[in-house]
């Protein structure tokens, strides 16, 4: 079996600060978002954020089993953050890894703080992401993603969370930083927040940073966190003119044959 390996550049950053992917240190890269792409789960989204591609899936509130992990004040919530075996070059073991436990865990801290967890005591609210192909940031991909399915099943929440990763690349503060930039550039700070709140439910930093660096990277971050916003707000707007239409479809088709 052939085994496709990166050629990694010798700067990941141009002199003229043209990145690997023909985008300037500001720029995100190209994202298309869908909300209700699954009929038989509660709330569903999908997102494509450069060449990621991620699904999620969202059920509940609903009764927990077993019944002694319900918390007796408010819902349980649960991620599950997977990455399919075919989502990365090498192929991944099916099993969970030690990073998919920890990221599913990150994921549900950063998502918990916008859910009105308190209104639906003893029940469970499941969220379930897969990785169908992965491009980097699919951590912020996911928080992003999970917070569209959450409002499409319903599910009361303070805000939407909208998140994305900043990265240091050969001495540069970048945006939304790719896979060869995660993996060889100097450090990364991935960052959710909720926008209209202006609170921060998420932010982690790896590499070295000066204060100044990690000023920059995190003004940088809020305002990729608004921009996403802006188009997790048009895609649930899509998604409520459809339903508004087919409703008023099956409203005259009801009144064209009683």
């Amino acid at each position: 079996m052939k085994i496709i390996k990166h050629e990694i550049p010798e700067k990941l950053i141009t002199e003229d600060g043209i990145r690997t992917d023909g985008r300037k240190p500001h720029e995100l890269r190209p994202t298309k978002l869908e909300v209700g792409i699954l009929k038989r789960a509660d709330g569903s989204a999908y997102i494509e954020q450069g060449k990621n591609k991620i699904m999620v899936a969202v059920y509940g509130p609903r009764e927990l089993h077993p019944r002694h992990l319900a918390l007796p004040d408010k819902a349980l919530l649960r991620c599950f953050y997977r990455m399919a075996s075919f989502s990365v070059q090498e192929r991944k073991s099916p099993a969970p890894s030690r990073r998919e436990i920890e990221l599913s865990k990150v994921i549900r801290e950063a998502l918990e703080p916008a859910i009105f967890l308190e209104r639906f005591p003893k029940t469970a609210i499941d969220v379930f992401i897969e990785v169908l192909q992965a491009d980097g940031g699919t951590r912020c991909a996911s928080i992003t993603t999970a917070a569209l399915a959450l409002a499409d099943a319903g599910i009361p929440m303070r805000d939407l969370v909208s998140a994305v990763a900043v990265g240091k690349v050969d001495g540069h503060i970048v945006l939304d930083i790719n896979d060869l930039e995660d993996k060889y550039g100097e450090g990364d700070m991935p960052t959710a927040i909720m926008p209209r709140k202006k609170e921060v439910t998420l932010i982690q930093l790896d590499g070295r940073w000066t204060p100044e660096e990690f000023r920059q990277g995190f003004e940088l971050a809020i305002k990729g966190c608004e921009q996403i916003y802006q188009l997790q707000r048009e895609a649930l707007k899509r998604r409520y003119l459809e339903i508004r239409e087919q409703a008023a479809k099956e409203m005259e088709e009801l009144a064209e044959n009683p």
